[in-house]
């Protein structure tokens, strides 16, 4: 292996395949799959010291740490710029670790308001249940930010492109305004994934990604991943998942370090397909409005040029005649399936009124953007003029 200074300059695609690697006494190509719980003492004095402070490549329990899911926290802080990482059971699991064990009673958070259901909910039900006030905003009005954000807040917390509207944030102009007071910025950052966005070189402290989407990005795996700084991870995020529970177990890590392999490849057909879906889709009849990055008509698409290398792999639109014209295009497509996942290597359409957004409000799913007739559509691996005629042709049918 090269030294430590000349693997700083290795690009993304050669990090996602090389960094981390941890080899046997068997040199083996491909990464092992260490498959234990529990690790064995040479004496019972090596057992109480080893609990007193482990060394390097020292496990104790997998719960606290092991050498596969070492070997993939190492890769994706490699692969995105920090210092440290904690991979967790899911991505859910991921975003609330990052903020429990940060957050205290009497602690102030300042958020978008444009957040996945689930994450609405850690803000909204957990938080607040436990004395941690919460303070939404429109993630897009740079004026909400700052006259939310306070002397007394600990953390800001955003999505940097919005589920499922596809809202996105300034992340440099937001870590300024909260890094005045003091205050921890957290985005979750999957919809641009770790491919297109540099979002801790943009001024983010911690970023939390659902590894269950574009990192794995072939249905296979539950996980998620907390980054940050080495004191942040190993100090605050560790303690309280060791103890909670939250750990990404070794197979899935496994899977996860084969999957960040390829990830740049498909990630990059994946975006290059949805660009030209959006254009296909654009301006056709049957719907009310095409959301997508690279669009210009998109509101922050200056701003999604600027801070991603590309506009990603998600598309929303807008089918006129509501929710009941939305379910008769949806049950007329052939290759794109019906799912609530995204990231994957097959094309998944999910309507988030009745689904990932159902537990929501009627006047908070308007305040969102959120229709009866809102498709999310995560563009796949398939030939991209196949998708455009099974869209087209489940159009055709309004």
């Amino acid at each position: 292996m090269k030294d430590t200074q000349s693997k700083r300059q290795w690009s993304k695609r050669t990090r996602a395949v090389h960094q981390g690697t941890r080899r046997s006494q068997y040199g083996e190509l491909s990464e092992a799959m260490f498959l234990t719980q529990g690790f064995v003492y040479e004496t019972a004095e090596a057992a109480e010291q080893r609990f007193i402070k482990s060394g390097e490549d020292e496990y104790i329990y997998a719960r606290y740490g092991n050498p596969t899911v070492a070997m993939f926290e190492e890769r994706i802080a490699a692969l995105e710029g920090a210092e440290d990482a904690f991979a967790t059971a899911s991505g859910m699991a991921a975003v609330n670790g990052a903020l429990t064990s940060m957050l205290r009673a009497g602690d102030h958070v300042v958020s978008s308001r444009a957040l996945f259901g689930s994450c609405l909910y850690i803000l909204e039900d957990v938080l607040t249940r436990y004395g941690v006030e919460v303070t939404f905003v429109d993630g897009t009005d740079l004026d909400q930010w700052r006259n939310a954000v306070r002397a007394d807040t600990k953390a800001v917390f955003f999505e940097s492109m919005s589920n499922p509207a596809l809202e996105i944030v300034d992340i440099a102009a937001v870590s300024e305004i909260a890094h005045k007071v003091g205050a921890t910025v957290v985005c979750d950052n999957v919809f641009a994934t770790p491919v297109f966005s540099d979002a801790i070189a943009q001024g983010v402290d911690v970023v939390v990604y659902s590894a269950t989407k574009h990192i794995d990005g072939q249905g296979r795996c539950l996980g998620g991943v907390i980054l940050g700084t080495k004191d942040f991870i190993r100090k605050t995020v560790e303690p309280y998942l060791k103890h909670t529970g939250g750990a990404m177990s070794p197979f899935n890590a496994w899977v996860m370090l084969k999957a960040l392999e390829t990830m740049d490849l498909r990630v990059r057909a994946q975006a290059a397909s949805a660009q030209a879906i959006a254009e296909a889709l654009d301006g056709h009849p049957a719907l009310e409005r095409v959301i997508f990055p690279g669009l210009q008509s998109h509101p922050q698409h200056a701003l999604a040029t600027r801070q991603m290398e590309a506009p990603g792999t998600l598309i929303a639109f807008d089918v006129k005649g509501g929710q009941a014209a939305t379910f008769k295009i949806l049950n007329g497509l052939e290759i794109i399936k019906i799912s609530n996942n995204l990231g994957d290597a097959k094309s998944i359409a999910t309507h988030p009124a009745t689904t990932t957004h159902q537990r929501l409000s009627d006047e908070q799913r308007d305040a969102l953007g959120i229709t009866r007739g809102l498709v999310r559509l995560s563009v796949g691996l398939e030939d991209p003029e196949d998708l455009i005629a099974d869209l087209t042709g489940a159009l055709s049918v309004l």
